[in-house]
């Protein structure tokens, strides 16, 4: 009876002793709890470093310059410490990598140099362009790379009528020298520009570059519509497979075998006729071709791909090319001024390839290129020459096609036909 007594005094006390354990750790975590809410910490803000190219701005110095007139990389790098042995082994390095006689005037440049003692710069950065850059480092070993920047691609919408000309139609309308370019290539085999008429009308969709917020350039022209003597000309890129092309809503390609003219931007001072008094001879004779007047040098391409089966000089055509371009069609391209690169008897010429330049060769009263066609050994009129397209889009993709353009044409019917650029 007194064991049992003990046993349970025993138990009663290691009971309470674990209550009193109990109360004091959950105080304990409470006022931890209630503490924490006054615990300040420290903490470290890690400010991310500015870099330029990959060097930390903390530790370089950046200079940027424009190449000034008669300035060689030499001249650049001496006035910023760089020995001449560097300089010596930038100019052996393989022009295909960098190039140093090709560095160009006003064309912006970054020298590197480490904020220490020395002033002696550690890097070389060349701007061709606002996009491209190649970049020298000779810190260890003497190091090029190639390198691009950031390019933001914005959607520019511009639409203009023709008063003149293309050109300053889309030049008053805000547009560059490369729109004009680019959307006369587009519908080089739908529309003959020397005949545009007054009113004619166009919109264009394309893509432009910027970098850090700074105009880069011209991208691609996405889609078009031109209003030529009231008659509608759609134009949509895509790429079937076969690289970017364009087509029209019904999925027919813009590209033909001919193009409508083998220049740019000029005017037509004689058309094709059976009896025309011949400004020197002052005599009436046929004249089987298209007079183009434009000034020397201007280029000249062929119409269509080719082999060229003459290349030489006559007392009346002055400096001629001819290009045979299948059993039935033939081009000739007279007075000309001088020929293209690599222009002579059974050379293979691609359609718009350079083949010669505008002048005053032979008979003639001024600098202009008289255009001949020749069907089946006929001269007939190029201006009513009506070329079969090249490949339309595949029958088995046509549907996706039309999904495709479907947002692209109302995009481009919403846009009013002005001279107005859209944002």
């Amino acid at each position: 009876m007194k064991k049992n007594l003990l046993i349970a005094v025993a138990s009663f006390f290691a009971l309470l002793f674990l209550v009193f354990l109990w109360f004091r750790n959950d105080g304990i975590s409470r006022n931890n709890e209630n503490n924490a809410d006054h615990i300040v910490e420290d903490t470290v803000v890690l400010q991310e470093p500015e870099l330029l190219f990959g060097y930390n701005l903390d530790t370089v110095n950046a200079i940027t310059d424009i190449i000034q007139r008669n300035e060689s990389l030499g001249v650049i790098l001496a006035r910023h410490g760089v020995q001449p042995d560097v300089v010596h082994e930038i100019s052996k390095l393989p022009r295909d990598i960098f190039n140093v006689t090709k560095l160009l005037v006003n064309k912006p440049y970054t020298i590197i140099r480490p904020k220490d003692t020395t002033r002696c710069a550690t890097s070389f950065i060349y701007h061709p362009n606002p996009i491209d850059y190649v970049m020298l480092d000779w810190a260890d070993s003497l190091e090029v790379i190639k390198g691009k920047n950031q390019v933001d691609t914005i959607q520019e919408t511009l639409t203009g009528a023709i008063e003149t000309s293309l050109y300053d139609a889309i030049t008053e309308a805000g547009g560059s020298p490369v729109l004009v370019n680019e959307l006369a290539d587009i519908y080089a085999w739908e529309i003959d520009f020397f005949g545009l008429q007054k009113g004619d009308a166009f919109k264009v969709v394309y893509e432009r570059f910027e970098v850090k917020g700074a105009d880069a350039g011209m991208g691609k022209i996405i889609s078009s519509y031109f209003e030529h003597m009231n008659a509608p000309f759609y134009a949509f890129r895509y790429d079937q497979g076969e690289g970017d092309e364009y087509f029209d809503e019904e999925g027919k390609s813009l590209r033909k075998t001919f193009l409508k003219a083998p220049l740019r931007f000029s005017r037509i001072s004689s058309g094709f006729s059976y009896s025309r008094l011949h400004p020197i001879l002052k005599i009436r004779r046929p004249h089987l071709g298209v007079d183009y007047a434009a000034p020397t040098g201007t280029p000249v391409v062929s119409v269509g791909d080719g082999v060229v089966i003459r290349a030489s000089y006559s007392k009346g055509g002055g400096h001629v090319v001819k290009v045979k371009h299948n059993g039935n069609y033939t081009t000739a391209y007279l007075h000309l001024s001088r020929y293209g690169k690599g222009i002579k008897s059974g050379a293979v010429v691609k359609q718009g390839q350079i083949i010669g330049y505008v002048g005053s060769t032979g008979l003639s009263t001024g600098a202009h290129l008289d255009f001949r066609f020749y069907k089946n050994g006929k001269a007939v009129d190029p201006l009513k020459i009506d070329p079969p397209s090249a490949n339309p889009i595949k029958e088995e993709i046509l549907p996706e096609y039309k999904l495709y353009i479907k947002d692209l044409k109302k995009q481009i019917d919403r846009i009013p036909l002005n001279n107005q650029i859209i944002a």
